[in-house]
């Protein structure tokens, strides 16, 4: 077994931790010292001793020196000055090896130092000790200023008025024990709670509750006298005792509650990027209300309301993959919308609404291995249908948590920034201030023309938005990946597969699109007064039996953005049969169910409007 000069051995019952000085040349005698001890000095030790304690595990090598200093921070001019001084007066006895280590030769040294420097035998001891304890070094000889003060260390309140003296007043009181309560008292009733007062505020309300010379009644007024200035903590006082006993996270989340202090106020310690691996790995889900105003596309002066926006983004890539623009506030039916979007072939998606594109531009077309969503959309019965139907795991952020799904969160606002100077009907923040201008007065836009505009903003968004923030690892910095969308998307597709799941878009639409009842009639399959028909109906005179015996209700399920078609559902078995709009209906083509019942409501209203004049 080796050891070597400076090497430091702890003895593991004890806890005392020594340091070999130094080390004859045939490996049989050693010097060693206690680095804690304040009277220590160097002592003799056989290398064979130590090499049967450390066998015995009596004494066990150590890594970590107490005393070994980074040698970066700046050293004030004045210690290298006594530090320099304290190594002329030990330079000389130190370089003399093993002959220092004996008493008799070191006491000759010492008092030859102390007639050469004029310095006192305990000085030059301690220039020793310290050398010799903390690495043999010069910088081991700067003086422990540091230790000064008492810094942390709280004094005890004597009679004598601590602290800087004040320049305006007189001496003003110690803060004793008894203060200390007070304080404490009055920050937890004043401060550190939801009105969130200010800490003057705190102050003020203490000084009134706890130093009230006197109280009375005058006039109906109740009074207060305060003892006098110089029995009264002051503010300064009072905010640092605060500023002392209690932490900035206690402090904010006594204040603003734990879920804002989660949301707001926590450190960021991690990334996203953490909890996946590649394309698939997890997408996050997420709906907002459009800052605008949207008309009917049947009458333009019928302003149907706000829209709701729904994103389904890739963690990975940060890549939209699917989206839904409707009507309804955020619900389950939205979220599907926005899931079946994930699995739309994109090119056939986007020429519906007359955008042109390559299957490259944008390629997503799968279901992910998890999805991270709302509590309200996707906690309950609903969410079996995924789980289920494709082993999709799916996970909910906690409440008042958006921070948990921050990348669609801030794509959010990224979208409706960019759009917001040209779209006319745009709600400012004003809305709804007293003499602010009715948006609503200045929507111009349909659901579809909204829709068109977003999804080629979130084409420019996948093909050219540079994501600054994105750590990319060391196979994308390899590979020279750009931090865009698309790009990611690509690599990881490339380099990462294995997460995405493809099933066929109808499958997927079927088990994700809501259904509901549909009445077979003498005049169609009637449903939320729409009328459609089959081949199977006809094949089977579905309709002719309605006028002969009666209706009859059957399943469907329908995509409430495009009603031109819905779907029927056979429950015996895993068939479904398309059902196309029939004649009266068709002027509903291509239509989402919000403007449809938008009309219907309408039409109601209008043949109630003119019952009277018809009487």
């Amino acid at each position: 077994m080796n050891f070597f000069v400076n090497e430091l051995l702890k003895n593991p019952l004890s806890g005392e931790i020594y340091r070999i000085l130094w080390i004859d040349d045939g490996n049989v005698v050693a010097y060693l010292i206690d680095i804690y001890d304040e009277k220590a000095l160097p002592f003799k030790r056989l290398i064979q001793e130590l090499t049967d304690e450390i066998l015995e595990e009596s004494l066990i090598k150590i890594k970590e020196d107490p005393f070994m200093s980074s040698g970066i921070q700046d050293i004030p001019e004045k210690y290298i000055e006594l530090r320099n001084q304290a190594w002329k007066v030990i330079e000389e006895m130190v370089n003399d090896e093993p002959a220092i280590y004996e008493k008799k030769q070191r006491s000759k040294y010492i008092k030859d130092a102390m007639e050469k420097h004029q310095v006192t035998y305990p000085a030059v001891r301690k220039y020793l000790r310290k050398y010799w304890q903390r690495g043999k070094n010069i910088n081991a000889l700067l003086p422990d200023y540091n230790n000064s003060g008492g810094r942390g260390k709280e004094k005890e309140a004597g009679v004598k008025k601590r602290g800087r003296p004040r320049k305006y007043s007189s001496q003003g009181i110690n803060v004793d024990e008894r203060t200390k309560k007070i304080f404490r008292v009055a920050l937890e009733k004043y401060y550190l709670t939801s009105k969130e007062n200010r800490l003057t505020d705190a102050y003020k309300m203490m000084i009134k509750e706890f130093y009230a010379k006197d109280i009375y009644i005058e006039d109906g007024v109740k009074k207060i006298i305060i003892e006098d200035k110089e029995s009264l903590p002051t503010l300064t006082q009072f905010r640092y005792w605060y500023n002392k006993e209690y932490t900035v996270p206690e402090s904010t989340i006594a204040r603003k509650g734990r879920k804002k202090f989660d949301k707001d106020y926590r450190a960021v310690l991690n990334t996203s990027l953490s909890e996946v691996h590649g394309p698939g790995s997890r997408f996050q889900i997420d709906a907002t209300v459009g800052d605008i105003y949207l008309i009917s596309k049947y009458n333009p002066n019928w302003i149907i309301g706000r829209p709701v926006i729904y994103l389904v983004m890739d963690v990975f890539s940060r890549m939209v993959v699917g989206m839904y623009v409707g009507l309804e506030g955020p619900s389950w039916l939205g979220a599907m919308m926005a899931m079946a979007n994930t699995v739309t072939n994109k090119q056939k998606f986007c020429s519906q609404y007359g955008i042109e594109i390559s299957k490259e531009e944008w390629p997503s077309e799968h279901l992910p291995e998890i999805l991270l969503a709302d509590r309200g959309e996707f906690e309950g019965f609903n969410a079996d249908r995924l789980v289920e139907a494709f082993n999709i795991h799916v996970e909910n952020a906690a409440p008042y948590r958006a921070d948990w799904k921050g990348v669609v969160e801030k794509h959010f606002d990224l979208i409706q920034k960019k759009v917001r100077p040209f779209l006319p009907g745009y709600v400012e923040k004003d809305f709804q201030e007293r003499g602010a201008r009715d948006y609503r007065l200045d929507a111009v836009l349909t659901l579809e023309d909204f829709t068109k505009i977003l999804i080629k903003q979130i084409l420019h968004y996948n093909q050219k938005h540079f994501l600054q923030d994105y750590i990319r690892d060391e196979d994308m910095i390899r590979d020279d990946v750009q931090p865009i969308p698309l790009h990611l998307w690509n690599w990881g597709i490339k380099n990462r597969t294995g997460k995405l799941r493809y099933h066929p878009e109808n499958l997927v639409k079927l088990h994700l699109m809501p259904r509901d009842d549909a009445t077979v009639t003498h005049k169609g399959i009637r449903f939320k007064g729409i009328y459609y028909s089959c081949e199977r109906a006809l094949k089977e005179s579905w309709f002719e039996t309605a006028r002969q015996k009666g209706s009859w209700k059957v399943t469907i399920a329908y995509d409430p953005r495009n009603m031109t078609s819905v779907f029927l559902i056979d429950p015996d078995s895993t068939k479904y049969e398309t059902c196309y709009l029939l004649t009266p209906s068709e002027r509903l083509k291509n239509t989402s169910l919000d403007e449809i019942r938008y009309l219907q409501e309408y039409e109601k209203q209008l043949k109630h409007d003119n019952s009277h004049q018809q009487l």
